[in-house]
């Protein structure tokens, strides 16, 4: 029965290797994605750290987005 399952009347080879494919190829764009993103963070964080510390508080006060990837990109160093 899981020999008919994993062959699929001849057709397993195609069947599985386009899983394969499928997953491999979502892998890689989640790779990119996350090593972009963690690219992007630490840029943000220098260019924040670039400010003074009045201006950089304005910033922060002013955008919650700023205050979670700081908080984010502290978590990963």
């Amino acid at each position: 029965m899981i020999q008919n399952f994993i062959l699929m009347n001849g057709y397993g080879i195609f069947v599985w290797a386009a899983f394969a494919i499928t997953f491999i190829t979502c892998f890689i764009l989640y790779y990119k994605t996350l090593k972009t993103l963690k690219k992007h963070e630490k840029d943000f964080a220098d260019e924040l750290n670039k400010l003074s510390s009045d201006q950089r508080t304005i910033v922060l006060e002013k955008s919650k987005i700023a205050t979670k990837v700081l908080a984010s990109y502290n978590k990963s160093i």
